[in-house]
């Protein structure tokens, strides 16, 4: 019985730990790359817009969770070189779509930024999935890690996207900047910094 508890209290103290690694991961300076990304997807989008930006975060969740566990459990390997290169790119993608927006009215039941996020989300996986085999080392169980970090990641994602729609709703409704205007700004702003990734990770990666 005293095994069994202490077996137990192990268990929750790694689900804390790795799922704290990763919520750490996604907000701290380690995962900016990828809060540029989350701040790409959610620009075009504002409070009341709630639903649909769920739904294209779950797309995101969807495809980064698929591969962050097939790459964890070394069912699938890429070179970390060309990851590295590919998530600033599936950012400029991203922000540059934004520019093409000029309607507001997201009337489409599937449109093709859910398809974006699933397919980025595939790739951001990959990059998740490096960090967190540099973490595990010996473990001889990962799939309890696996899943906690994985959760951390979701909990910080959330997170973030709430900031973001805090900052759009300053922008937007109380400062009466133009929804076009702030989407904009906000896409040049992560081009830019995309941009700058993809040339640093070029020339160090290759």
């Amino acid at each position: 019985m005293i095994n069994l508890t202490l077996q137990n209290l192990a268990f929750m103290d790694e689900m804390f730990i790795y799922g704290h690694l990763g919520f750490k991961h996604i907000i701290d300076w380690a995962g900016w790359d990828h809060i540029l990304f989350v701040m790409a997807l959610t620009l075009r989008y504002i409070w009341s817009d709630w639903k649909k930006l769920m739904v294209l975060i779950t797309a995101f969740t969807i495809g980064h969770s698929i591969t962050l566990a097939l790459s964890t459990l070394h069912w699938v390997n890429f070179p970390i070189s060309w990851v590295e290169t590919l998530i600033p790119i599936t950012i400029l993608i991203t922000a540059f779509a934004n520019l093409w927006v000029k309607s507001f009215h997201f009337n489409e039941k599937y449109p093709i930024i859910y398809f974006f996020a699933l397919f980025f989300g595939l790739i951001h996986g990959l990059g998740f999935s490096n960090y967190l085999k540099s973490l595990l080392g010996k473990e001889q169980s990962i799939l309890g890690p696996l899943f906690s970090f994985n959760l951390g990641l979701e909990i910080g994602q959330l997170w973030m996207v709430s900031v973001l729609l805090i900052i759009s709703f300053i922008f937007v409704s109380l400062m009466k900047v133009q929804r076009r205007l702030y989407l904009q700004i906000g896409s040049v702003i992560a081009i830019g910094l995309a941009l700058n990734m993809v040339f640093e990770r070029i020339h160090s990666n290759f």
